[in-house]
């Protein structure tokens, strides 16, 4: 595995900052934000003094019921060879669910949300896996995810699990020691155990991050220094295995470049003082602490798993979709819809730790659609977030992002032209001159359209 040394996530706030920060080796870049055909200067700039850059996939859902799609795999792996990145990575989570698998409404979560630990999601996780490496022209590399809540009847530990997944499918490994810092404060899971039970010759790099407690509930939040216990793992990772590389990830709340240096600083640290610890076990005799330098057993030729899985026959390589595809969309399909659809939390679930799950989906929706139509706060002012909640609580996300800002100001549009006096407190005009702009080169039903164009003439007429 290429070594990448000490990195930094890549972000437009922060371009210029990590241009001129020193000992930077490499950075990491969200791939659905990097266009191929338009790469920013800052990141060309970087790759031709020598930095690497590597392409982190947010939207695949590689452990979503379905198949990667297509046009997902070809648009990361363009992002790969625009970029000359050495791997790709992206997250052992699930980002959709529902539709024919499961006979049910699609929904998207727009976040990443935890598979169970069985092996129906493994079975299902490691064809996935397979799929995306088969298409893609480099290396992949998957990333343990943070929950804010437990599935319940898991088969495995999240060691177990990664082990397996890697032993069947020869993937390679993101760990990131924060989301075990999140998954041990949220769920109660073992951090050092599952250090223990990793293919650490599997490990492709490692995130380290920020986050907040708030009512006893770790929230990965990635605009908050990185905490003391987040450190302490990434010693303990190092002092078991030397990571290829460490990479710093901030997403809010940046701060000044002297700040993040800082935070670099400690990262290094951190690995320094648990490669020494290696150095001093080799030097007495003793191993590892973990009692060796690395778990045997992960390779890519096996497909029958490790001893702690079942064989199992359910998912098939081709043709109709299996028994365990078909099970894993059924709860999919429940958990997603209970969190943004209001349907009732399945059974086993932590109602009180779902409910919380479901406010964040909502609060990140609006944020995101603050910055990705950055117009609609400044229209509505102070009764943005407001309006837009109410729109989430009613209005699942069915599509992405940007999709989501334009049915929400679709929506306020059709409330206000319904009503015999229209709200006052509303820019209709400009709200409806905004979603005229953005909508028209957009494939929509017509009904709808049709039923917003009235809507518009009645509450307005036109210039």
């Amino acid at each position: 595995m290429e070594r990448l040394g000490t990195g930094i996530g890549w972000r437009p706030e922060i371009a210029g900052d990590i241009e001129r920060m020193p000992g930077i080796d490499w950075v990491e870049v969200v791939a659905e934000n990097v266009c191929p055909g338009h790469v920013p200067e800052s990141l060309l700039r970087l790759r031709e003094r020598g930095v690497t850059v590597v392409p982190h996939g947010v939207a695949l859902g590689l452990g979503g019921a379905e198949r990667p799609d297509a046009g997902r795999l070809e648009a990361l792996a363009e992002r790969a060879l625009a970029l000359r990145s050495p791997l790709v990575t992206e997250h052992i989570a699930f980002v959709r669910a529902g539709g024919p698998l499961s006979a049910s409404p699609r929904l998207e979560a727009g976040h990443l949300l935890p598979v169970p630990r069985t092996g129906d999601a493994l079975d299902v996780l490691c064809e996935n896996v397979r799929i995306a490496q088969d298409a893609l022209p480099v290396p992949l590399a998957v990333e343990n995810v943070a929950a804010l809540f437990s599935w319940p009847g898991e088969e495995m530990s999240e060691g177990q699990f990664l082990y397996d997944l890697a032993d069947r499918t020869g993937v390679r490994l993101l760990i990131d020691v924060a989301n075990l810092h999140t998954n041990h404060v949220n769920r109660g899971e073992d951090p050092a155990r599952a250090l223990a039970e990793l293919p650490l010759e599997a490990v492709a790099y490692v995130h380290v991050a920020g986050g907040v407690e708030r009512d006893g509930v770790w929230h990965d939040s990635h605009a908050h220094p990185v905490p003391r216990p987040v450190l302490d793992l990434l010693t303990d990772l190092a002092s078991r295995v030397s990571p290829p590389g460490v990479l710093l990830e901030r997403d809010e709340n940046f701060p000044g470049p002297g700040v993040l240096e800082r935070e670099l600083t400690s990262i290094r640290e951190a690995v320094r003082k648990g490669e020494a610890a290696r150095s001093t076990a080799r030097t007495e005799g003793s191993g590892s602490p973990s009692g060796s330098d690395s778990t045997s057993g992960s390779g890519s030729d096996s497909d029958s798993g490790s001893g702690s899985v079942r064989e199992s026959g359910s998912v098939r390589e081709s043709g109709s979709p299996g028994p365990a595809r078909q099970r894993v969309a059924v709860a999919q399909a429940a958990v997603l819809s209970s969190l943004v659809a209001g349907t009732p939390v399945p059974e086993g679930f932590d109602r009180a730790r779902m409910a919380v799950q479901a406010r964040a989906l909502a609060a990140k929706r609006a944020d995101v659609v603050a910055k990705v139509a950055p117009e609609l706060p400044v229209l509505l002012g102070e009764g943005y977030r407001a309006a837009f909640l109410a729109h989430a609580q009613k209005w699942p996300m069915t599509g992405g992002y940007r999709q989501d800002a334009l049915d929400f100001v679709e929506r306020l549009l059709l409330a206000s032209g319904q009503r015999e006096r229209p709200d006052e407190r509303l820019p209709l005009r400009e709200l409806r001159e905004w979603w005229l702009e953005r909508s028209g080169p957009l494939p929509r039903p017509p009904r709808p359209a049709a039923r917003l164009a009235r809507a518009a003439r009645r509450v307005l007429p036109r210039r």
